[in-house]
């Protein structure tokens, strides 16, 4: 008696295609056709000056000479001159003492601190600290740079108040520049920590830290074994912001002080903005901005190895 063999079906063929999967697609892409100029302009303004940056920084291009419309590709030889000038060592010194003592230092732990003292404080009295913070923040930095200016100047506003107390009252810009710098910039950027650190405070949980008074945690211990692992993710991302954002300051220093006196201020935003616009060599210029990204580079790996293990 013989049986037929089932039938078996053939593998090569096509499954159909859905219909609506097709409508997805096309109405997945209709979606994206209002981003297109969007996209266009970040490639032209953004993304196309970042690749011309890099691409500069390997040859002696400038802003007046043959080489400004010519310019040859001339290999490391701009990092070699940079790595042999003592004045670009200090530069990069005096950039890693203004970050570090104005952006994390300063701001990032001020704006914890007060963040922390206002918790659970009167609204009112929250509101008039916020707005004395954020009034600084939202200043454009070019009329901050003067407001401070006029402040710290010889015969400004801070030596009137210090010879109305009989208070020795030092030339702020010349005697202690890097002093003034790095508190304009406190005094600049504090609100962002604030606000960044009170959004974090103010999601934990009651619960938990009432449950931590309740096994005889002090203040003290509810903070470093509490309330600080909580918020690490908000540190992380505080101090990967402020750090690049300090790094990059060149406005509020070239206002008030303008690098000086004798170099003492000159970070390398400052540094770049001379050998690049004032001695017109646009190849050396770009090449520290390479460095001054390798720089930022290093304290976001910096973060995220020290803070990794708390994030996760």
């Amino acid at each position: 008696m013989s049986t037929t063999p089932p039938v078996r079906p053939r593998l090569d063929a096509e499954a159909p295609k859905s219909p609506a999967g097709g409508a997805r697609y096309r109405r997945s892409a209709g979606r994206l056709v209002p981003l297109l100029p969007a996209a266009l302009l970040l490639a032209v303004f953004f993304l196309g000056p970042v690749l011309w940056s890099v691409y500069a920084a390997f040859t002696d291009a400038a802003l007046t000479g043959p080489t400004a419309r010519d310019a040859n590709f001339v290999g490391l030889r701009n990092f070699t001159r940079l790595f042999g000038d003592d004045r670009f060592a200090w530069a990069i010194w005096a950039t890693v003492i203004f970050a570090v003592a104005s952006g994390i230092v300063g701001q990032n732990g001020l704006g914890l601190t007060l963040a922390l003292l206002l918790r659970g404080r009167a609204r009112w009295l929250r509101n008039v600290i916020g707005v004395l913070l954020v009034g600084a923040w939202v200043l454009p930095e070019i009329v901050a740079g003067f407001t401070l200016y006029a402040f710290f100047t010889a015969d400004g506003s801070l030596d009137a108040v210090l010879t109305g107390l009989h208070l020795p009252s030092p030339d702020w810009l010349v005697e202690h520049p890097m002093l003034t710098v790095v508190l304009a910039n406190i005094w600049r950027g504090t609100a962002f920590s604030w606000m960044v650190y009170t959004a974090a405070l103010d999601e934990i949980p009651q619960e938990i830290e009432d449950a931590a008074a309740t096994d005889g945690a002090d203040g003290w211990r509810r903070l470093v074994f509490v309330t600080l692992p909580l918020i690490r993710r908000a540190m992380l991302t505080n101090l990967m912001v402020v750090t690049l954002q300090t790094l990059a300051v060149f406005t509020l220093i070239f206002v008030l002080t303008g690098g000086g006196p004798s170099g003492a201020t000159e970070t390398v935003p400052l540094y770049m903005y001379q050998q690049a616009f004032r001695f017109f060599q646009l190849g050396q210029g770009t090449a520290i901005a390479l460095v001054l990204l390798a720089i930022g580079g290093l304290f976001s790996l910096l973060y995220l190895r020290v803070l990794k293990p708390e994030v996760d």
